[in-house]
């Protein structure tokens, strides 16, 4: 998962972009990059870091123009180096840049297309600078010196054809404008809004329509799959349907976890769905556990502090916070490697021990992935005092390895892979273990939107709604990403690497 943005004002675009960089950190902390577009120059800033650290304000005022896009990286493939730090540029045709979230199923496979049957030239791991590429061959093919909409929309087109897996994208092309679109499953989430001003219409591109409350622009919709838009310098928009047959199939894994409680995708409020989570699960309590005696209800802080609130209302059984967390420490589950993520833990974490002491303790997550924090927790609790310890997932046994977008690297790595429900338990060291059953989390999540028809729900079923994932490419997925792999490819640096740290001032190509 990444956060992306992309503005098309008629004022400075800079501080804006970086606003809605703060807003989607959660997104990704990894990396983040700037860059912006005026008088047929493009000025870019990108580095390693919080967005906070990587712009000071000196690199702000370097940022110049009125239009721009900008990204957090979540490093799902490749590795953690600067090098490969978003937006990527390439110079042929018109000068483009963008910025990618999700994961190309077939990345391998396009790679080598592009070097030998397009002639082009990849630099880093990561499979954003292929779909620039890609996009990029697509464009030139027109064989234009002036390009319109209809010749973007054409390469999108193009894009979708020869692109698989999960994407959202925006992207700008040098004096023309910012594009933005969507893989035609819609498994990541894009939006796009707008507001007006005394001088004309802005325009807001982002991951999460949370962007755009903070700036003031009013929520348009959710960009559909398989669906591009086109905003020219001067913000006039344009949209038009570029995949053949889209199908719309958000990830389930974004409104249990990934996405803000205050984000609407879809036309699906993120809290609301975390709310009907505890709902669903109060009355899976109530309907197979009601011998459990459980005297309170703690979250483990804080996506599933809604779902946990609901659930103890529904039980008639108290909600008390047991944990306080270090707000300086970041997500564990994004952690690169197993024993950062087992460090951080008690780092983030610190148990109340009056709201343990003697107690059955009702633990509530949104998810269990790994297992090793759960665990932790758990004995976190014991040793605040807890009589017993229960725990609930608001989200079903993750089961299988995501490949669209989210670093559930290794099925050997999840602990609910090829577990029974009592090997879970007992690994974790709970006194009970309850999970949300999956048609429970659609429903609660489906319930209010008309545009939804089902969700990639593959990380739970291990079903892939692109149809291309075979045992073959989660094997190979295995060896690259499990997090000792990783942790021998962040030892290398990458040609460039002491260079993207710099403010460039990039001429186009024209």
């Amino acid at each position: 998962m990444c956060g992306i943005v992309g503005i098309v004002s008629h004022q400075a675009v800079n501080q804006e972009l970086y606003e809605a960089l703060s807003m989607l950190q959660h997104r990704g902390q990894d990396a983040a990059g700037i860059i912006t577009h005026e008088d047929g120059r493009l000025y870019l800033r990108k580095d390693n870091g919080l967005v906070r650290d990587v712009f000071n304000a000196q690199q702000m005022i370097g940022l110049k123009g009125n239009m721009g896009i900008g990204h957090n990286r979540y490093p799902t493939a490749g590795c953690s180096s600067s090098a490969e730090a978003q937006p990527f540029y390439v110079n042929s045709p018109y000068g483009i840049t963008m910025a990618h979230n999700g994961n190309l199923t077939n990345a391998n496979e396009l790679k080598r297309d592009l070097f030998r049957e397009d002639l082009r030239h990849i630099n880093t791991d990561s499979d954003s600078e292929i779909l620039l590429n890609v996009f990029a061959h697509e464009l030139s093919c027109q064989h234009k010196l002036t390009i319109n909409e209809k010749d973007i929309f054409s390469a999108i087109a193009g894009v979708h054809k020869r692109c698989k897996g999960g994407y959202a994208v925006v992207g700008m092309i040098s004096d023309y404008g910012v594009i933005a679109f969507r893989d035609p499953n819609g498994i990541r989430p894009i939006c796009f809004g707008k507001r007006e001003t005394d001088k004309g219409t802005d325009y807001i591109i982002a991951s999460e329509s949370v962007a755009l409350d903070l700036l003031g622009y009013d929520l348009i919709r959710d960009i559909d799959p398989g669906e591009a838009i086109f905003i020219t310098a001067d913000g006039e928009l344009h949209t038009c349907q570029c995949a053949e047959k889209p199908v719309h199939s958000p990830c389930l894994f974004e409104y249990v976890y990934l996405a803000r409680p205050d984000s609407i995708i879809d036309d699906v409020s993120v809290y609301k769905a975390r709310l009907r989570m505890g709902e669903k699960l109060a009355a899976k309590i109530k309907r197979q556990y009601s011998f459990l005696e459980i005297d309170v209800v703690i979250p483990i802080p804080d996506t599933s502090r809604t779902s946990a609130l609901q659930l103890a209302f529904h039980l008639g059984v108290k909600y008390r916070e047991g944990f306080i967390k270090n707000r300086y420490i970041g997500r564990t589950f994004i952690m690169p490697g197993q024993q950062e993520r087992k460090k951080s833990v008690r780092q983030k974490l610190n148990a109340i021990d009056l709201e343990f002491k003697g107690k059955n303790v009702l633990l509530v997550d949104d998810s269990i992935v790994r297992g090793t924090t759960s665990k932790q927790i758990v004995q976190m609790a014991r040793e605040a005092g807890a009589n017993k310890v229960f725990f609930a997932s608001a989200s079903p046994p993750v089961a299988y390895p995501n490949v669209y977008g989210i670093d559930m690297p290794s099925a050997t790595e999840l602990v609910a892979h090829n577990r029974s429900m009592r090997e879970i338990n007992e690994y974790i060291g709970s006194d009970w273990l309850i999970y949300q059953d999956l048609k429970d989390l659609i429903s609660a999540v489906k319930k209010w939107s008309k545009k939804v028809k089902h969700f990639d729900d593959s990380v739970f079923s291990g079903n892939y709604v692109t149809g291309d994932i075979n045992e073959t490419y989660l094997k190979q997925l295995d060896l690259i990403r499990n997090d000792s792999a990783k942790q021998n490819r962040d030892g290398v640096t990458d040609l460039g690497d002491s260079k993207q740290s710099e403010l460039i001032d990039m001429h186009n190509s024209r």
